[in-house]
């Protein structure tokens, strides 16, 4: 099936659907309000941008994060069983029911920031779940992408609509902000095959050491990714969804399909690492004003994050040396836009406290 007739299909129509438009008469009315705020003018520095970054998408002069959605998708990858991870693969699985069971990094994230937390199963090889998963696959784990493409039509549609199901699902929430994650034995190796087909790079840029791999282990995956990108015959000019599909797996097109989604409804979103940062740039590359609505979270330890948060113009906020995956990254930074959208809305004024301007 080409990739034409993919995004024909009726059930992925909304592929073609324009980005939210952002409110500038909002972001404007923040802007003004930052300057009559008892402090000198960008004093507060990326605090200041922050708040005015959400107030141009949630249409609100004075912004906040009083409802932010974190759901983390989960999928197995055929490659794994070449060795690209220093973790088994039926660490998957076991990280699911971790999810479910509160006990992962970005479940105490979510706890802290008071966030909505769902793990999404979007093509894992469990054959039963805990209790909370949200299972919406039509497959147990994606193909080898150096043996041909990792996804078919049908997987790749499915995702990408799951990742919409989930925007959905938050938006009838009343979310005010979404945090995104992933979890996949092997996904790092297919997030440097996607980046690199789309970049027109080799695997050695992008390729880095994921979840521990030692100097072998990275040029190894390298070759690996080199090796895949033959193989499903991707040059520079391929469509961005034919790399998806070729190289990617069930996570990174429900991500894909989430910012997308996200940007469509009018929801932003927060982007956390190396792998969550790969779909994105599919998802831009998709649409491009999608972008707008996507706030970089941090710079990953992960070698390949810099040269795609270059491609999509993204300045992240943080610098923590992360490279755990999960939506730990993005929901390390919810604490701070709360902080900076409290500042935004109940610092006094000059005029409030009596205090005389510059």
């Amino acid at each position: 099936m080409t990739n034409t007739q993919l995004r024909n299909r009726a059930t992925l129509n909304w592929l073609s659907n324009a980005s939210h438009a952002l409110d500038r008469a909002a972001e404007e009315a923040a802007i003004a309000r930052q300057a009559t705020l008892t402090k000198p003018p960008g004093s507060l520095g990326r605090l200041e941008e922050l708040a005015i970054w959400l107030s141009a998408r949630q249409g609100k002069a004075i912004p906040m994060v009083a409802a932010p959605s974190v759901a983390v998708f989960a999928g197995d990858h055929g490659v794994a069983k070449r060795g690209v991870s220093a973790f088994p693969p039926e660490v998957t699985g076991q990280m699911v029911a971790n999810f479910a069971a509160g006990g992962a990094a970005i479940c105490v994230l979510s706890r802290e920031a008071g966030a909505h937390f769902e793990v999404v199963d979007v093509g894992t090889r469990l054959t039963s779940h805990p209790k909370g998963v949200i299972v919406d696959r039509i497959a147990h784990g994606s193909s080898d992408m150096v043996e041909g493409p990792a996804l078919s039509a049908d997987e790749l549609a499915h995702a990408l609509n799951a990742g919409r199901r989930a925007v959905q699902r938050a938006q009838q929430r009343g979310a005010d902000l979404l945090v995104l994650g992933e979890m996949g034995i092997g996904n790092t190796t297919a997030a440097s095959a996607v980046s690199a087909s789309l970049l027109g790079l080799c695997g050695e840029a992008l390729a880095g050491p994921g979840t521990g791999l030692d100097p072998a282990g990275v040029a190894s995956k390298a070759l690996i990714v080199d090796q895949a990108i033959r193989a499903n015959g991707l040059t520079l000019g391929s469509d961005p969804l034919d790399v998806l599909a070729a190289v990617g797996g069930h996570e990174l097109a429900a991500l894909t399909g989430a910012y997308l989604s996200a940007a469509e409804l009018g929801l932003p979103v927060v982007v956390d690492g190396f792998i969550c940062s790969a779909s994105a740039l599919v998802a831009a590359r998709v649409r491009p004003d999608c972008a707008h609505w996507m706030l970089g979270s941090h710079t990953s330890a992960e070698p390949g994050h810099q040269l795609i948060l270059a491609e999509l113009d993204m300045h992240p906020v943080l610098d923590l040396g992360l490279r755990l995956g999960e939506g730990s990254g993005a929901g390390a930074l919810l604490p701070i836009l709360k902080i900076a959208c409290a500042l935004h809305g109940s610092m006094a004024t000059f005029a409030e406290a009596g205090v005389a301007e510059a």
